[in-house]
């Protein structure tokens, strides 16, 4: 499974960047927002610091707009992933930017027939959002199997990307069924490396290791 880190903060990219583990980076308008910075500025920042896709997410409705902006955004870099909303129009413009060999993020899927709309589009990405799916009392991951079989059935190459995570057993499952990505926060990537007993583990060896007066350097 591949780790996009669900974020617009160019500090939060490279402390995951460190680590080896990152795949990606998805932004969105509230993203954007919550970072305080100019939208070109901080994608191509992002572009350059990442070498995986790069989610940049258009904001107008009707297509031709939706094009425009999405063509202006690819520009930035060749890893971006140009962001799409799941509309009828969003669609067109997932099959435009496609045929010029853009890659594509459609996002806000709640839906198994959505998801096999984006496929047929020719998306790179589908994003269903589990964490939003599970608030109005229905199991996202749920949907997550549902689009994992319809994908397999026809052999679609579309990336399932699970988004909208909340904790580390949202990626587990997503990673038991076999999703392609998952993107989450930066607190979620860092609970997953998270146990008590490796904390308890770790407290007994530094104990044990401090009574033997023994020094490594």
């Amino acid at each position: 499974m591949k780790f996009f880190l669900d974020t617009a903060n160019i500090d939060e990219i490279r402390e995951a960047n460190a680590t080896g583990l990152l795949d990606g980076v998805t932004t969105n308008p509230s993203l954007i927002k919550k970072s305080g910075r100019d939208f070109f500025e901080v994608i191509t920042e992002i572009a350059k610091e990442v070498a995986g896709p790069v989610s940049a997410e258009t904001v107008a409705h009707d297509h031709e707009t939706m094009l425009k902006e999405g063509l202006k955004c690819a520009k930035i870099a060749d890893n971006i992933a140009v962001k799409v909303p799941l509309t009828i129009e969003g669609l067109k413009t997932c099959k435009a930017l496609r045929a010029q060999g853009i890659m594509v993020n459609v996002t806000l899927c709640f839906s198994a027939n959505q998801a096999l709309l984006a496929a047929k589009a020719g998306a790179t990405f589908i994003s269903p959002f589990v964490g939003r799916h599970d608030d109005i009392g229905f199991d996202g991951m749920d949907l997550i199997q549902d689009i994992r079989t319809i994908y397999d059935n026809y052999e679609f190459n579309t990336q399932i990307l699970v988004a909208s995570v909340r904790h580390p057993v949202h990626i587990h499952q997503a990673a038991l069924i076999g999703a392609d990505v998952a993107t989450f926060p930066a607190d979620v990537m860092k609970k997953l490396a998270n146990h008590p007993l490796t904390t308890n583990g770790l407290a007994a060896f530094d104990k044990d290791w401090a009574a033997t007066g023994f020094s490594i350097l």
